[in-house]
C-alpha cells in the first residue's frame, strides 16, 4: 500500500464511480473541504483518545484516597479501560453501518465530553466508574473506526494518516500525563478539576464532525477500492460491497493480530496507570513522576509517525515487533533494577515499546484488502485484544498490594513481551484476512 502523493479528495479511490447521475465529478472545493476537514476531525479526535486515562493516572494516589479505596480496586479502576473498550468495541461495526462511521466518532466525542464532566462531579467510587465508563465508550468506538476512516478517506495513504493520527494521540496523551499535575496544582489541589479541565479539549473535538453530518456534498472513496462508499455525513448506508465481508474468526493472521494487540494494550495500560506510582514509591517527586510518564508518552509523537509509514514499506513487519519488544524489556529490566537512578532512560524505552499500538493500527489496514474487512478486523482485533488486557492491570495491583513491593508486577510486565514479540511476528506477515477465510 504506497504512500504516494496524491491529491486527497472523496474520489481518491482506485475503483471508477458508478455510473449515472454520479458520473459527473464533483465540484474540486468541496471534495477537498470535505477531505481537509476529516483531517483536522481526525487529528482533533486522535487528541482526546488518552487524556482521560493518563490523566487519572497522574492523579491516581489522590484519587483514591479522596474516594477511599484500596490498592486492589485502584488496580480494577486501572483495567476500566480495556473492559470498556472491549466491551462497545464490539458494537462499533453495527454502529457505523447504521448511522455511518462519522455519526459514531462524532457521538463518541460527545460521550468522551460528558464523562469527564461527570466525572469530575463523582461523589463516590460508583459514580466515577459509572462517569469513566461513559468517557470510555466514546473512546472505545472511536477506536475502532479511525482506522476504517482512514481507509474509506484516504486508501493510498494508510500509513502516512495512520502515522498522523497516532501522532496526535500519543501528543494527547503525553499532554495529560505531564500537565495534569501542574494543572491541578494551579486550580488550588483539587484533583477534580485536574481531571475535569480535558473535558475542554473534548469539546473542540466534537465541532468538526458537525458540518460533515449535515453535509452530504459528496461520498467517500469506496474503502480499499471495493467496500462501497461512505457517505460524507457518515453514512454507509445504502452503499454495498461488491463482496462479503470476511469471518475474520477463521484467519490466524487476526488472531495472531488480536493477540498482538492485547498484549501491547496490557503493557500500555499498565504503563499508562502504574509507572508514575512505581517512580512515586522509589522516592520520584509525584510532578516528575508526572513528567517522566509523558517522557515515555512523548515519544509516540515522532515515532507513531515513523513507524507506520515504514511498516507499509516493509513486506513483514516482524523486525519492528521484536526491535520494540526488546526495548519494552530492556525498560522493565531497568524499572527492576534501578527504578529512580535510570529512571529516564527506562521512561525513553518503554516510550519506544509502546509504539507497538500505531504498529498494530497500521497491520489491521493492512491485513485487509476491503473497506468491510477492515471494519470487521478491527472491531475483532481491538475488541477482543483488550479483552485479553483486562487482568494486566489488575494483576499488577494485586500483587502490589499482596507483595508489598513492584518486583512481582514488573517481572510480569517483562515476561509478557515474549509472546507479544512471537505473536506480532505471526500477525507481520505479508498475507490478508480474504486469503485464509
Amino acid at each position: 500500500m504506497p504512500d504516494e502523493p496524491q491529491t486527497l479528495t472523496p474520489t481518491a479511490g482506485k475503483q471508477p464511480r458508478a455510473t449515472g447521475a454520479a458520473d459527473s465529478p464533483a465540484p474540486a472545493g468541496p471534495a477537498r473541504w470535505v477531505t481537509r476537514l476529516v483531517v483536522v476531525g481526525l487529528v482533533l479526535s486522535a487528541l482526546n483518545l488518552r487524556p482521560a486515562i493518563t490523566s487519572l493516572g497522574a492523579l491516581l494516589e489522590e484519587v483514591s484516597a479522596g474516594l477511599h479505596m484500596s490498592g486492589t480496586v485502584a488496580g480494577v479502576l486501572t483495567s476500566v479501560p480495556p473492559l470498556c473498550f472491549a466491551v462497545f468495541g464490539v458494537a462499533a461495526p453495527r454502529l457505523a453501518r447504521r448511522f455511518g462511521p462519522v455519526a459514531v466518532v462524532c457521538a463518541g466525542m460527545a460521550a468522551i465530553l460528558a464523562g469527564l464532566v461527570l466525572r469530575s462531579l463523582a461523589g463516590g467510587t460508583p459514580a466515577f466508574l459509572a462517569a469513566s465508563a461513559l468517557a470510555l465508550m466514546g473512546i472505545a468506538l472511536s477506536n475502532v473506526l479511525m482506522p476504517v476512516l482512514v481507509k474509506t478517506y484516504f486508501p493510498d495513504r494508510i500509513g502516512s494518516m495512520t502515522g498522523l493520527y497516532s501522532m496526535a494521540l500519543a501528543m494527547g496523551t503525553s499532554l495529560a500525563a505531564a500537565a495534569t499535575v501542574p494543572v491541578t496544582d494551579l486550580l488550588g489541589g483539587d484533583w477534580r478539576l485536574g481531571l475535569g479541565v480535558w473535558a475542554v479539549l473534548a469539546a473542540f473535538a466534537v465541532l468538526p464532525w458537525l458540518p460533515l453530518l449535515r453535509s452530504r456534498a459528496t461520498t467517500g472513496p469506496a474503502a480499499g477500492g471495493t467496500g462501497g462508499a461512505a457517505h460524507a455525513d457518515g453514512g454507509a448506508r445504502g452503499a454495498t460491497a461488491p463482496t462479503a465481508a470476511p469471518r475474520v474468526t477463521r484467519s490466524r493472521t487476526a488472531w495472531a493480530l488480536a493477540c498482538f494487540f492485547g498484549l501491547q494494550a496490557t503493557g500500555a495500560y499498565i504503563t499508562m496507570g502504574w509507572m508514575p506510582q512505581i517512580f512515586r514509591d522509589a522516592g520520584v517527586p509525584a510532578s516528575t513522576a508526572g513528567v517522566l510518564l509523558a517522557v515515555t508518552m512523548v515519544m509516540g509523537v515522532p515515532l507513531a509517525f515513523v513507524i507506520p509509514g515504514l511498516a507499509t514499506r516493509l513486506r513483514n513487519q516482524a523486525p519492528i515487533v521484536v526491535a520494540l519488544g526488546l526495548c519494552g524489556l530492556g525498560g522493565y529490566t531497568g524499572l527492576y533494577v534501578a527504578p529512580a537512578g535510570g529512571a529516564w532512560l527506562w521512561a525513553l524505552l518503554l516510550g519506544v515499546s509502546n509504539c507497538a499500538f500505531p504498529l498494530a493500527l497500521t497491520m489491521i489496514g493492512m491485513r485487509s484488502r476491503t473497506g468491510a474487512g477492515v471494519v470487521r478486523l478491527s472491531a475483532f482485533a481491538q475488541s477482543t485484544g483488550y479483552l485479553i488486557s483486562i487482568p494486566g492491570p489488575l494483576l499488577v495491583g494485586v500483587l502490589y498490594q499482596h507483595s508489598g513491593g513492584w518486583g512481582l508486577p514488573i517481572a510480569l510486565m517483562a515476561g509478557l513481551m515474549v509472546p507479544q514479540m512471537i505473536v506480532g511476528s505471526l500477525a507481520g506477515r505479508d498475507r490478508t484476512v480474504e486469503d485464509e477465510c
